[in-house]
């Protein structure tokens, strides 16, 4: 797993184009949701359109590589992971939207921690 994220931010970090430095901080998120009546959970961090989410869901863990859409007022996003526990590959795809300047919050889909809730905070 350790593998996967450091290759996943590798790759972020070389194909990003250069930004202003205000969109290269990353802004964090937790999530709590739930597949089969069992809680799932995750954090996750985005910048410069690209995410990466780590969860677990029913003894599980992943790492979610996530490509955020820009469009005014809201940030769909969709997703590919790679999850333990013969899990295997995770689809995903969601929402964030700002409640206020450095706060927002979404909700996603995974097909294998479910439906989740999302809060985060922007620096």
């Amino acid at each position: 797993m350790q593998k996967i994220l450091v290759i996943a931010v590798s790759l972020v970090a070389v194909l990003a184009p250069s930004r202003a430095n205000s969109q290269l901080i990353p802004q964090p998120w937790v999530s709590v949701g739930v597949k089969d009546s069992d809680a799932t959970f995750a954090v996750g961090a985005k910048a410069i359109n690209w995410g990466v989410e780590v969860g677990t869901a029913d003894g599980a863990t992943g790492v979610d590589v996530l490509k955020f859409i820009r469009v005014p007022v809201i940030s769909p996003y969709v997703g590919l992971g790679l999850y333990s526990a013969d899990k295997g590959v995770a689809v995903s795809g969601g929402v964030q939207v700002g409640a206020t300047d450095n706060v927002f919050v979404g909700v996603g889909y995974n097909t294998i921690r479910g439906i989740n809730g999302q809060v985060g905070v922007r620096f």
